[in-house]
């Protein structure tokens, strides 16, 4: 019998169980060879809208749409059978409860996705309502927000008075009443990230946001050392993936060069 026949895949009731019990573990993956490799490695797998930037090339995630992010999910869901996947709803798929329901239904009639990630501020509050009370698993995303970024004239640090503290803590109060499973917590100065934490009972995963959330968040790329352009100081490199891969091309290329590729045990 196959490993993924004896391990049930994670369920968002788990990773709500996790919550001061024990940290919890995100990476995004966009394609089926990486959610196969961290698949059951990490608790989630999102699929972030961060593709527009690191899989695409673009300088933001604003231009990512649903098909796009469908097509990703489809991919990553056919890796990942273990655990549990998050598909990120993209720039102007959520702008009503109404149209966020739509997309999200298709999310779920067309991907295996257990739940979906939104941006959300005030106004997004009913559309995490209309989600969850039509059975969709939603994962709130607050504090820095990338599709926010053009309106905020940039990606700026939240956290830092006690005021916007405060907001990001009524926030989050509302979106565990509203039924998200929890919340992702982006770019929030850390003392304000643990009060946040500990004021709702939803986990909180934290991406630059200090150590005292329930769980952490990174892009794949950025993490593993394949994105150069630059490196976010909330970012912590596990291999330099790009100089790696980089040396084995180049070795790659003076072997076939040099006719050292193939050998006769490569070749019929």
């Amino acid at each position: 019998m196959s490993m993924q026949g004896v391990i049930k895949s994670i369920t968002t009731t788990q990773i709500l169980n996790k919550k001061g019990v024990e940290k919890i573990t995100m990476l995004t993956a966009y394609d089926a060879l990486m959610a196969k490799i961290f698949d059951g490695e990490v608790d989630m797998i999102l699929v972030g809208d961060s593709l527009q930037m690191s899989f695409f090339g673009d300088s933001d995630t604003l231009s990512s749409s649903l098909d796009a992010m469908i097509y990703h999910t489809k991919a990553v869901c056919s890796g990942a059978k273990q655990s549990l996947v998050i598909c990120d709803m993209p720039f102007g798929s959520t702008i009503t409860p109404e149209i966020a329901l739509e997309s999200a239904i298709r999310v779920y009639k067309e991907t295996k996705a257990q739940a979906v990630k939104l941006e959300v501020g005030l106004e997004g509050i009913k559309s995490v309502e209309k989600l969850v009370g039509n059975g969709i698993a939603v994962m709130a995303h607050i504090g820095l927000k990338p599709q926010f970024v053009r309106s905020e004239g940039g990606y700026k640090v939240q956290g830092k008075t006690q005021e916007n503290v405060e907001s990001l803590i009524s926030l989050a109060k509302q979106i565990e009443q509203s039924g998200a499973f929890s919340i992702l917590l982006e770019g929030v100065k850390a003392e304000a990230a643990k009060q946040i934490a500990q004021s709702v009972k939803i986990p909180i995963i934290g991406i630059g946001s200090g150590v005292d959330v329930d769980g952490q968040v990174l892009v794949w790329s950025d993490a593993f050392g394949f994105f150069e352009e630059f490196k976010p100081k909330f970012v912590r490199q596990y291999l330099q993936g790009a100089r790696i891969l980089r040396q084995s091309v180049r070795q790659y290329v003076q072997d076939v060069k040099s006719g050292d590729f193939p050998n006769t045990q490569e070749s019929y």
